[in-house]
């Protein structure tokens, strides 16, 4: 693609094209789109960006994604506070919660163990979890996590921390999510089936 006849142009082309599965003849529509819309309604969606960057915050709980310091998961009196359901990160709480079939919390572990990558349990939120677990009345713990040997090296770490004197449940998602996958890549009917077929998990 030649270099554009505007600078300013330019810019806020290669600006788009840093996003994710958006090359620049894409980015080039989305900066041409915005040039076509009135100023109000540019400034409402750069102001969004900038209050995405600068006000959002981490829950205090579950390390979801929130506009205070808890959730509105966590703060929602609906939820089941007796299940805890571990997700590698926020897309796949989007991804449960769309199935419509899971009334608990979450937890957030920010990434699982991938010795290959450098990422070991001190970088994720391991040690939180299994604080919530000591200091509340969690019945069942479940692992929502990858399909992948990474997953269920986190999912074994994880098991072995939590108190082994406990009545505590401790389940994974049942089998039909395909091995390797993310969960943001499995349907909505698969993964929901998945989550109320849970399974007792195994060592």
């Amino acid at each position: 693609m030649q270099s554009l006849s505007s600078k300013l142009l330019e810019n806020a082309v290669e600006q788009f094209a840093t996003l994710p599965g958006i090359g620049r003849k894409t980015a080039l529509r989305f900066v041409l789109h915005l040039l076509r819309q009135n100023p109000e309604d540019v400034k409402k969606f750069t102001d969004s960006i900038t209050a995405l960057k600068t006000e959002i915050q981490e829950c205090k709980h579950c390390h979801n994604i929130a506009d205070s310091d808890t959730c509105e998961i966590c703060s929602d009196s609906r939820r089941d506070t007796s299940t805890i359901c571990v997700v590698e990160n926020v897309k796949d709480i989007l991804s449960i919660e769309a199935t419509g079939q899971y009334k608990g919390l979450y937890h957030v572990l920010g990434g699982i163990i991938s010795p290959m990558e450098g990422i070991g349990p001190s970088d994720l939120h391991i040690n939180s979890l299994i604080e919530r677990v000591n200091s509340t009345t969690i019945r069942e713990v479940i692992f929502a996590l990858r399909a992948t040997i990474e997953g269920d090296t986190t999912g074994y770490y994880i098991y072995k921390k939590l108190p082994r004197q406990s009545e505590i449940i401790v389940s994974t998602l049942a089998k039909g999510i395909a091995i390797g996958n993310d969960l943001e890549y499995t349907d909505e009917l698969t993964l929901g089936r998945s989550i109320v077929n849970r399974v007792k998990f195994n060592l």
